[in-house]
């Protein structure tokens, strides 16, 4: 039995989508294939089901939009879901599996990590080993064009906040980092 004139199917939008990556595109992608790839962007389940399930978007400015309201409406938890699929600033792998792109997508953001001195890079391992255990989750910055010492001052400065403090500074980045993202998957 052939296909409808007006049917598509899912493998086929989904191929699509890998070649076009725009907002109809992804609004056409079945809700699986979308929070697939909405995990690129941020790894905190709820809000990758969250953000789909809000489809479709009129602009790529109300799926920003979105992706923003959902993601502070979401808990503490879910954050911190979203921070274990990052690496370390200085490292290549998160403590959770991420995507291959999301792996890809973090080392060009630590690209100001690259090339910097020893003792730069000693400096950030050692604070962010400081970080982890006095907030239980690893230093997260929007690292895109800031160098090694410039994320180094940040996290020096950062680690003299208590822990009420640096949750939402943190999810703050963490939504910084999804907005750019967000860009690159619509951008291909």
């Amino acid at each position: 039995m052939g296909a409808s004139a007006g049917y598509v199917s899912t493998a086929s939008l989904n191929k699509q989508f890998r070649i076009m990556h725009d907002l109809s595109s992804f609004n056409l992608l079945a809700h699986e294939a979308a929070v697939n790839e909405l995990a690129k962007c941020c790894s905190a389940k709820r809000w990758t089901e969250k953000v789909a399930a809000r489809r479709p978007f009129a602009t790529t400015s109300e799926l920003c939009t979105t992706a923003d309201e959902v993601w502070w409406s979401l808990q503490p938890d879910d954050w911190l879901e979203a921070f274990r699929g990052h690496p370390k600033i200085g490292e290549q792998r998160a403590a959770q599996h991420a995507a291959a792109q999301a792996q890809q997508w973090s080392t060009q953001e630590q690209s100001g990590v690259a090339g910097s001195d020893n003792e730069t890079t000693t400096q950030l391992a050692k604070l962010n080993r400081e970080y982890e255990e006095k907030f239980g989750y690893i230093f997260i910055v929007c690292a895109t064009g800031k160098s090694a010492q410039e994320m180094l001052a940040i996290l020096g400065e950062r680690l003299d906040n208590d822990a009420a403090t640096e949750l939402p500074i943190a999810a703050g980045e963490q939504a910084k980092i999804t907005q750019l993202r967000l860009a690159k998957l619509l951008s291909g």
